[in-house]
Protein backbone atom coordinates (compact mmCIF):
# COMPACT_ATOMS: atom_id res chain seq x y z
CA UNK A 1 0.00 0.00 0.00
CA UNK A 2 2.91 2.14 0.94
CA UNK A 3 4.58 2.19 -1.77
CA UNK A 4 1.53 2.43 -4.27
CA UNK A 5 0.92 5.10 -2.47
CA UNK A 6 4.03 6.87 -3.66
CA UNK A 7 3.88 5.66 -7.24
CA UNK A 8 0.43 7.19 -7.87
CA UNK A 9 1.92 10.52 -7.34
CA UNK A 10 4.56 10.11 -10.15
CA UNK A 11 2.62 11.85 -13.52
CA UNK A 12 4.12 10.73 -16.90
CA UNK A 13 3.19 12.54 -20.01
CA UNK A 14 2.73 9.71 -23.04
CA UNK A 15 3.49 11.16 -26.46
CA UNK A 16 3.19 8.85 -29.75
CA UNK A 17 1.00 9.66 -32.59
CA UNK A 18 -0.22 5.70 -32.92
CA UNK A 19 -3.37 4.84 -31.23
CA UNK A 20 -2.49 1.06 -30.46
CA UNK A 21 1.04 2.29 -28.65
CA UNK A 22 -0.18 4.95 -27.22
CA UNK A 23 -3.33 3.07 -25.12
CA UNK A 24 -0.66 0.14 -24.62
CA UNK A 25 1.96 2.31 -22.98
CA UNK A 26 -1.17 4.39 -20.67
CA UNK A 27 -2.07 0.37 -19.79
CA UNK A 28 1.43 0.17 -18.74
CA UNK A 29 1.93 3.03 -16.55
CA UNK A 30 -1.52 2.92 -14.74
CA UNK A 31 -0.65 -0.87 -13.84
CA UNK A 32 2.43 0.86 -12.07
CA UNK A 33 0.18 3.36 -10.48
CA UNK A 34 1.03 6.39 -12.29
CA UNK A 35 -1.07 9.22 -13.46
CA UNK A 36 -0.37 9.36 -17.49
CA UNK A 37 -1.43 12.37 -19.83
CA UNK A 38 -1.26 11.12 -23.55
CA UNK A 39 -1.07 13.09 -26.60
CA UNK A 40 -0.30 11.98 -30.39
CA UNK A 41 2.18 14.58 -31.23
CA UNK A 42 5.24 16.08 -30.32
CA UNK A 43 3.65 20.00 -30.62
CA UNK A 44 0.55 18.62 -28.52
CA UNK A 45 3.34 17.92 -25.82
CA UNK A 46 4.78 21.08 -26.05
CA UNK A 47 1.77 23.05 -25.81
CA UNK A 48 0.95 20.90 -22.63
CA UNK A 49 4.35 21.44 -21.14
CA UNK A 50 3.66 25.30 -21.80
CA UNK A 51 6.13 25.89 -24.42
CA UNK A 52 4.93 26.67 -27.72
CA UNK A 53 6.40 27.04 -31.01
CA UNK A 54 7.70 30.67 -32.51
CA UNK A 55 6.59 30.53 -35.92
CA UNK A 56 2.93 29.10 -35.44
CA UNK A 57 0.08 30.56 -34.16
CA UNK A 58 -1.03 28.20 -31.34
CA UNK A 59 -3.48 30.33 -29.24
CA UNK A 60 -4.42 26.60 -27.03
CA UNK A 61 -1.12 26.87 -25.34
CA UNK A 62 -1.11 25.82 -21.70
CA UNK A 63 0.65 28.39 -19.47
CA UNK A 64 4.04 27.75 -17.31
CA UNK A 65 1.83 28.41 -13.93
CA UNK A 66 -0.41 25.42 -15.49
CA UNK A 67 2.72 23.09 -15.89
CA UNK A 68 3.79 23.81 -12.71
CA UNK A 69 0.28 22.98 -11.01
CA UNK A 70 0.19 19.79 -13.23
CA UNK A 71 3.74 18.67 -12.51
CA UNK A 72 5.51 16.21 -15.00
CA UNK A 73 7.90 13.60 -13.51
CA UNK A 74 8.44 11.97 -16.83
CA UNK A 75 7.94 11.99 -20.60
CA UNK A 76 7.59 8.97 -22.84
CA UNK A 77 7.65 10.05 -26.17
CA UNK A 78 7.79 8.02 -29.78
CA UNK A 79 10.77 8.34 -32.38
CA UNK A 80 9.08 8.38 -35.27
CA UNK A 81 6.13 10.50 -35.80
CA UNK A 82 5.04 13.47 -38.28
CA UNK A 83 5.98 16.96 -37.81
CA UNK A 84 8.19 17.33 -34.85
CA UNK A 85 9.90 13.78 -33.94
CA UNK A 86 10.95 12.44 -30.52
CA UNK A 87 14.10 13.39 -30.83
CA UNK A 88 13.50 16.97 -31.64
CA UNK A 89 11.15 16.84 -28.79
CA UNK A 90 14.04 15.93 -26.46
CA UNK A 91 16.19 18.81 -27.58
CA UNK A 92 13.62 21.50 -26.58
CA UNK A 93 13.14 19.88 -23.43
CA UNK A 94 16.65 20.09 -22.89
CA UNK A 95 17.20 23.40 -24.54
CA UNK A 96 14.25 24.44 -21.68
CA UNK A 97 15.43 26.45 -18.51
CA UNK A 98 12.18 24.87 -16.72
CA UNK A 99 11.56 21.69 -18.26
CA UNK A 100 15.42 20.44 -18.56
CA UNK A 101 15.46 18.43 -15.59
CA UNK A 102 12.43 16.46 -16.24
CA UNK A 103 13.47 13.10 -17.15
CA UNK A 104 12.94 12.31 -21.34
CA UNK A 105 12.64 8.43 -22.11
CA UNK A 106 12.61 7.83 -25.84
CA UNK A 107 10.69 4.65 -27.72
CA UNK A 108 11.35 3.16 -30.50
CA UNK A 109 10.04 0.30 -32.72
CA UNK A 110 13.29 0.54 -35.33
CA UNK A 111 16.67 -0.80 -33.55
CA UNK A 112 19.04 2.05 -34.85
CA UNK A 113 22.23 1.89 -32.99
CA UNK A 114 23.24 5.38 -34.20
CA UNK A 115 19.47 6.73 -33.46
CA UNK A 116 20.15 5.42 -29.85
CA UNK A 117 23.53 6.80 -29.36
CA UNK A 118 22.69 10.20 -30.25
CA UNK A 119 19.32 10.23 -28.31
CA UNK A 120 21.37 9.39 -24.85
CA UNK A 121 24.28 11.63 -25.56
CA UNK A 122 21.12 14.71 -25.96
CA UNK A 123 19.79 13.70 -22.98
CA UNK A 124 17.68 10.95 -22.41
CA UNK A 125 17.76 8.38 -19.88
CA UNK A 126 16.39 5.51 -21.05
CA UNK A 127 15.64 4.21 -24.70
CA UNK A 128 13.25 1.63 -25.23
CA UNK A 129 12.61 -0.80 -27.90
CA UNK A 130 8.69 -1.27 -28.85
CA UNK A 131 6.43 -2.91 -28.50
CA UNK A 132 7.25 -1.91 -24.48
CA UNK A 133 6.98 -4.38 -21.39
CA UNK A 134 5.93 -3.77 -17.94
CA UNK A 135 9.47 -4.90 -17.33
CA UNK A 136 10.85 -1.87 -19.25
CA UNK A 137 8.26 0.57 -17.08
CA UNK A 138 9.61 -0.43 -14.39
CA UNK A 139 13.11 0.81 -15.41
CA UNK A 140 11.34 4.76 -15.06
CA UNK A 141 11.20 4.48 -11.08
CA UNK A 142 14.84 5.42 -10.50
CA UNK A 143 14.37 8.36 -12.64
CA UNK A 144 10.93 9.49 -11.52
CA UNK A 145 11.66 9.70 -8.06
CA UNK A 146 14.72 11.56 -8.67
CA UNK A 147 12.36 14.19 -9.70
CA UNK A 148 9.95 13.69 -6.40
CA UNK A 149 13.41 13.95 -4.61
CA UNK A 150 14.47 17.07 -5.95
CA UNK A 151 10.94 19.27 -5.78
CA UNK A 152 11.13 20.29 -2.08
CA UNK A 153 15.00 20.86 -1.68
CA UNK A 154 14.89 23.42 -4.75
CA UNK A 155 11.95 25.21 -2.39
CA UNK A 156 14.46 25.22 0.09
CA UNK A 157 17.45 26.98 -2.10
CA UNK A 158 16.40 30.67 -1.64
CA UNK A 159 16.83 29.68 2.49
CA UNK A 160 20.32 28.19 2.20
CA UNK A 161 21.04 31.33 -0.86
CA UNK A 162 20.16 34.05 2.16
CA UNK A 163 22.23 32.23 4.67
CA UNK A 164 25.21 32.22 1.96
CA UNK A 165 24.34 35.74 1.58
CA UNK A 166 24.89 36.72 5.48
CA UNK A 167 27.92 35.32 5.32
CA UNK A 168 29.40 36.96 2.47
CA UNK A 169 28.03 40.39 4.20
CA UNK A 170 30.04 38.99 7.60
CA UNK A 171 33.25 38.53 5.44
CA UNK A 172 32.63 41.89 3.82
CA UNK A 173 32.43 43.75 7.57
CA UNK A 174 35.97 42.15 8.59
CA UNK A 175 37.61 43.17 5.60
CA UNK A 176 37.01 46.74 6.90
CA UNK A 177 39.21 46.65 9.63
CA UNK A 178 41.66 45.95 7.98
CA UNK A 179 41.60 48.77 5.04
CA UNK A 180 41.46 50.93 8.60
CA UNK A 181 44.77 49.03 9.61
CA UNK A 182 46.32 50.18 6.23
CA UNK A 183 45.37 53.56 6.28
CA UNK A 184 47.10 53.27 9.59
CA UNK A 185 50.13 51.65 8.88
CA UNK A 186 50.31 54.10 6.14
CA UNK A 187 50.15 56.83 8.62
CA UNK A 188 52.79 55.38 10.66
CA UNK A 189 55.34 54.61 7.45
CA UNK A 190 54.54 59.05 6.96
CA UNK A 191 55.59 59.55 9.91
CA UNK A 192 58.64 57.24 10.25
CA UNK A 193 59.32 58.90 6.39
CA UNK A 194 58.94 62.01 8.27
CA UNK A 195 61.48 61.46 11.24
CA UNK A 196 64.04 60.02 8.70
CA UNK A 197 64.41 63.05 6.67
CA UNK A 198 64.48 64.80 10.28
CA UNK A 199 67.19 62.87 11.07
CA UNK A 200 68.71 63.29 8.07
CA UNK A 201 68.11 67.14 7.99
CA UNK A 202 70.04 66.88 11.77
CA UNK A 203 72.93 64.77 10.43
CA UNK A 204 73.74 67.03 7.65
CA UNK A 205 74.02 69.93 10.03
CA UNK A 206 76.29 68.40 11.99
CA UNK A 207 78.24 66.90 9.04
CA UNK A 208 78.20 70.86 8.44
CA UNK A 209 80.26 72.14 11.40
CA UNK A 210 81.83 69.71 11.12
CA UNK A 211 83.82 70.02 7.64
CA UNK A 212 87.31 70.80 7.20
CA UNK A 213 86.13 74.07 5.58
CA UNK A 214 84.60 75.63 9.02
CA UNK A 215 87.84 74.34 11.04
CA UNK A 216 89.94 76.08 8.30
CA UNK A 217 88.30 78.86 8.79
CA UNK A 218 88.60 78.77 12.35
CA UNK A 219 92.31 78.38 12.37
CA UNK A 220 92.72 81.24 10.08
CA UNK A 221 91.37 83.35 11.96
CA UNK A 222 93.38 82.04 14.84
CA UNK A 223 96.70 82.71 13.21
CA UNK A 224 95.48 86.39 11.98
CA UNK A 225 95.21 87.18 16.07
Amino acid sequence: MGMAAVESQFHVLAVDDSVIDRKLIEMLLKTSACQVTTVDSGSKALEFLGLQEHDKNQTNCVSLDNHQEAEINLIITDYCMPGMTGYDLLKKIKESASLRNIPVVIMSSENVPSRISRCLEEGAEEFFLKPVRLSDVNKLRPHMMKTKCKSPKQQQQPEIIVTQDNQESVEITYVVPSEENQESDNIVQQQKSQGNSNNNNKRKAIEEKLSPDRTRQRLSSLTAI
